[in-house]
């Protein structure tokens, strides 16, 4: 410790004498002499600060939104970090910043961290803004509300959930070229066209910027490679996601989607009803504590509802999910089969064994 303590008034001492004994040498070096003196200060200072410079608010490593406005200095920044309960103390960071040489690095922006990073590890955080996203991801066969809930666990938003299904539920203001290119219903949500898939997202993005990039991303994966198959099918581009979505719900293995997919279109070629448990379970939302509740018996009947194909022949009134491309695919190509019924199997492998007949499907119980 006394070693440590002299070699900083050591230290000091020569620093100074350079400052006086170099004043000369100031009217012909100018700023640079003085800059370099205040870096070996700030050094100086931070000697025996490795602990204080290791020490963290707390081990909690969940992200908190940070911003820094463009021209704002170390101290304010300090200052802010202090309030936001992310460091212990602001003067320390400033002599960190500045002895380090990165105090002009600091960048304007929306910056992730958290209790669990130490001042070092701050101040690196905020010389790259680029590294600050918000990784998503909309999974297949999620509803809308199951998007905005995700959201709301996602403590990088700036934004609620219910903000974004502001601008994608029922009667939300859709872009009329995309309506069109779908065929959405007029006051339709956009339930169906909010592509699953995993999206690296700006911090300051807003609600109408995430539906657009999820409408975007359905645009290009869905409407442009496969809009003219969806065209000469027989079926329009919305009656297709519509199928999708059922098919998603309903096919626990990829291979399958395809054939149960052909299936509900052989009911739809002969005006059957496609008595689809995941359209009973749709209108039902989370009255019972999901938002894919297991159904009874009585729902069958007893949901009454327009979504509910038991009740009501033909497609429901719009799609009942979010379908991945594998499923919108099985729905533009489905298996050619002479199949009607199909049911799990009774090996629980999440397969299903097909029927021709009612007898067969009754056959097929366990």
């Amino acid at each position: 410790m006394n070693r440590t303590r002299n070699g900083l008034v050591t230290g000091l001492v020569l620093v100074i004498l350079l400052l006086i004994g170099g004043s000369f040498v100031f009217i012909l070096a100018g700023d640079d002499l003085i800059n370099a003196a205040r870096t070996v200060l700030r050094q100086l200072a931070l000697s025996g600060r490795d602990a204080d410079l290791a020490l963290t608010v707390s081990d909690d490593p969940t992200p908190q939104r940070f911003r820094v406005q463009l021209g704002e200095t170390p101290a304010s920044i300090a200052d802010q970090l202090l309030a936001a309960n992310l460091i212990l103390d602001a003067d320390l960071f400033v002599d960190y910043v500045r002895a380090e040489g990165i105090d002009t690095q600091l960048e304007a922006g929306t910056f992730f961290l958290n209790q669990a990073q130490n001042i070092p590890q701050i101040a690196l955080s905020l010389t790259d803004s680029r590294f600050s996203v918000i990784s998503f991801t909309v999974f297949p066969g999620w509803r809308i509300e199951q998007v905005a809930e995700a959201i709301d666990a996602n403590p990088l938003f700036a934004f609620k959930g219910a903000d974004f299904l502001a601008v994608v539920g029922t009667g939300a203001p859709i872009d009329p070229v995309f309506a069109a290119q779908v065929g959405l219903p007029t006051g339709a949500s956009l339930e169906g066209f909010l592509y699953p898939d995993t999206y690296q997202l700006d911090p300051d993005i807003t609600p109408e910027a995430l539906r657009d990039t999820l409408l975007t991303a359905f645009t290009q994966a869905v409407i442009e490679p496969l809009g003219t198959a969806a065209a000469a099918s027989g079926y329009t581009l919305f009656e297709h996601v519509i199928m999708a979505s059922i098919v998603q719900r309903e096919a626990v293995r990829l291979d399958e989607q395809p054939k149960i997919a052909g299936v509900y279109f052989n009911r739809l070629a002969i005006n059957m009803k496609l008595d689809a448990d995941p359209t009973v379970q749709y209108p039902l939302g989370d009255t019972r504590g999901s938002w894919w509740a297991r159904i009874t018996a009585a729902d069958y009947q007893g949901v009454v509802d327009g979504y509910n194909t038991y009740l009501y022949a033909g497609f429901p009134p719009g799609p009942i999910a979010n379908p991945g491309l594998d499923a919108i695919r099985a729905s533009l190509y489905p298996q050619a089969s002479e199949f009607f019924y199909f049911r799990a199997d009774c090996r629980s492998d999440g397969y299903h064994d097909f029927a021709r007949t009612y007898d067969e499907h009754l056959q097929n119980g366990c």
